[in-house]
């Protein structure tokens, strides 16, 4: 069986947003010459239902508006058109892959509620980062669920990554300092850090965070961790509301949108890059180890709406 093409795994984990977005905007265009008041309010309610969110879609139809104003516009069709520009202007600029050294220590702290995907996401990531050559360290810092070190642990053993850990219910902040400290005594690949999933309005929870980043940044001041906030993209706008709480507390300083293959609100990676300014270095398009992919904004838009 011939292996399924870079893009084609793209297109095939946003089916369902395709479906919802596309196959509805082309009914909604088909055949349509009138650009009127009925057009555009049913073009405003199938991009919120998309989740692209309010200010990216009130942004697209006064743009649609005043091309027709100036005559640039013939028919309803040349809307998709409009749609795609605007949807790759916004995510071209928060296309910014990970910048990661070869020889040296790199840090990456992992945050995100429960039930996001952060532990596989971190399986799959180590994986990727091993097929490039990089050495893997894992970090249990989800310490109060045992099955979270022993997932982190098969995750380790699957790739081939050794497992900071201590025992169940210490502190979190204990078993990261553990592993600052192997930094400090030569090892240089990469350390991923698993935190605790919380809620983003937990405030003991949120104080735990800021307690390991302390921790790191106290201990490897030279190094400047990647704050990786994991989020679910089938909770739509629920996670436009987490990233902004996790970046304003925390400092995210990139996203991975998780489970696009299980969604229809694959729009809303364009509410998050427009409104918060973060950058998607990852999606999540399927269940294997190798679908986890760099998020590459001009892939994503062919496959949404092409």
């Amino acid at each position: 069986m011939a292996k399924i093409s870079f893009f084609e795994k793209i297109k095939n984990g946003l089916t369902k947003t395709r479906n919802a977005l596309t196959k509805n905007l082309d009914n909604l265009i088909f055949g349509r010459r009138v650009l009127d008041k009925e057009l555009f309010d049913e073009l405003e309610e199938l991009l919120i239902s998309a989740d692209m969110g309010p200010q990216f879609t009130c942004d697209l139809i006064d743009d649609v508006k005043q091309r027709v104003s100036r005559n640039e516009l013939q028919n309803a069709q040349e809307i998709k058109k409009i749609l795609q520009e605007r949807m790759i202007a916004i995510l071209q600029k928060m296309e910014k892959p990970l910048s990661i050294p070869k020889g040296k220590p790199f840090i990456i702290m992992t945050i995100g509620v429960n039930g996001s995907g952060k532990t596989t996401t971190i399986g799959k990531l180590a994986n990727s980062l091993k097929s490039d050559g990089y050495e893997v360290m894992l970090v249990a810092a989800d310490t109060f669920r045992a099955a979270a070190v022993e997932q982190l642990e098969v995750w380790g053993q699957r790739v081939g990554a050794p497992v900071i850990k201590q025992k169940t219910n210490a502190d979190p902040a204990a078993v990261v300092f553990d592993a600052m400290a192997k930094i400090k005594a030569g090892y240089s690949g990469v350390v991923i850090v698993d935190t605790a999933g919380r809620l983003h309005t937990s405030v003991n929870l949120m104080e735990e965070l800021k307690k390991i980043k302390r921790i790191i940044n106290k201990e490897m001041p030279e190094l400047s961790p990647e704050i990786l906030l994991i989020l679910d993209a089938t909770t739509g706008q629920n996670a436009v509301v987490q990233a902004k709480t996790f970046k304003e507390e925390i400092g995210a300083t990139g996203i991975v949108l998780t489970k696009l293959d299980g969604t229809s609100k694959g729009g809303v990676v364009v509410r998050i890059a427009s409104e918060l300014a973060l950058p998607v270095r990852y999606i999540g398009v399927g269940e294997g180890l190798d679908d986890l992919r760099v998020f590459d904004s001009g892939n994503f838009t062919k496959a949404l709406l092409d």
